[in-house]
């Protein structure tokens, strides 16, 4: 247990580091020069499409009308600019989220690494092609229980466990993964998930529930329209942040586990290789012959 605190102390004060903070905001600028982009190049197009497609249809049509009968025919002029872009932002968000999830987790193990564990040494233990599988197949594992699990959900108590459950198993399982794929050997990583099930599994849900408050601003912005470009921002934020304390805090504890491993391990070693001295009761000493110096020939000066 005293690991698990210490790491997460570790990983709260480390995002206090520049390099997290810049992190962190990097979604949000990804977000803001494709939304310039995409808007420069197909900003008109897209307005025009969707006008066309609400002027075809008969029951939206019915609709503007009723809306200029009681004087507000000025939404009918704002409603295709909202629709592309309440369209369009999820998207966004989805891809500028992942690709900062791609590149926070190696960068940010790499901070503790050259913070930490300098002389760690690096084994090499997972391939870019076994973490994706690993990551895919985590991933499948837990869509299928999250499916099977639905049922359940009906009861109240359950809902707030399993999903966090399932969703922290997936985390913990992927997160430690990549933190220790470019250090651990294949067999100290079998015997990371093997020693530190329990607790990579608590760090795991505990994350998982941190990261319901971004989905709580994010749904407060789809709401309020009026502060949908406030809130929004900040719920991008705020993941992100949860994402890097998350990846922060994984990284302190799988490397520490792994160096603790490799203390036991060398210990143990030498206490199996350790020389062992001969011992000689005094009786035998007294007992051993003294060579004969009288008789003995000095050897020839060359």
């Amino acid at each position: 247990m005293n690991l698990l605190f210490d790491s997460f102390w570790r990983a709260a004060a480390y995002c206090l580091h520049p390099r997290v903070i810049a992190l962190s905001f990097l979604p949000l600028a990804l977000m803001a020069g494709l939304a310039f982009g995409l808007g420069y190049f197909f900003w008109d197009m897209a307005l025009d499409w969707v006008r066309e497609l609400l002027d075809s249809s008969s029951l939206i049509n019915t609709f503007w009308a009723w809306l200029q009968s009681v004087g507000a025919g000025n939404l009918k002029t704002v409603a295709a600019p909202l629709i592309v872009i309440f369209s369009v932002t999820p998207v966004l968000v989805l891809l500028c989220l992942l690709v900062v999830a791609m590149m926070m987790t190696p960068s940010l193990t790499a901070l503790v690494v050259e913070r930490r564990f300098v002389l760690l040494e690096r084994k090499k233990g997972g391939s870019f092609l076994f973490s994706l599988m690993w990551s895919l197949g985590s991933t499948l594992l837990a869509l299928i229980a999250m499916v099977i699990s639905i049922p359940l959900w009906l009861v109240p108590p359950l809902i707030l466990i399993l999903p966090p459950l399932i969703w922290g198993w997936l985390t913990y399982r992927v997160m430690t993964f990549d933190v220790l794929a470019a250090h651990a050997s294949a067999e100290e990583r079998r015997e990371i998930f093997k020693r530190h099930r329990a607790c990579l599994l608590g760090i795991g849900v505990i994350t998982g529930y941190l990261g319901a408050a971004p989905s709580l601003v994010w749904a407060s912005g789809a709401m309020f329209a009026a502060a949908f470009v406030i809130l929004v921002p900040l719920a991008i934020w705020l993941y992100t942040l949860v994402f890097a304390f998350s990846s922060l805090w994984f990284a302190h504890y799988a490397l520490a586990a792994l160096e603790r491993l490799r203390a036991e391990n060398a210990t143990a070693l030498a206490q199996q290789v350790a020389p062992v001295a001969p011992m000689y009761d005094a009786h035998d000493a007294q007992a051993l012959p003294l060579p004969d110096v009288a008789h003995s020939r000095p050897l020839p000066l060359r």
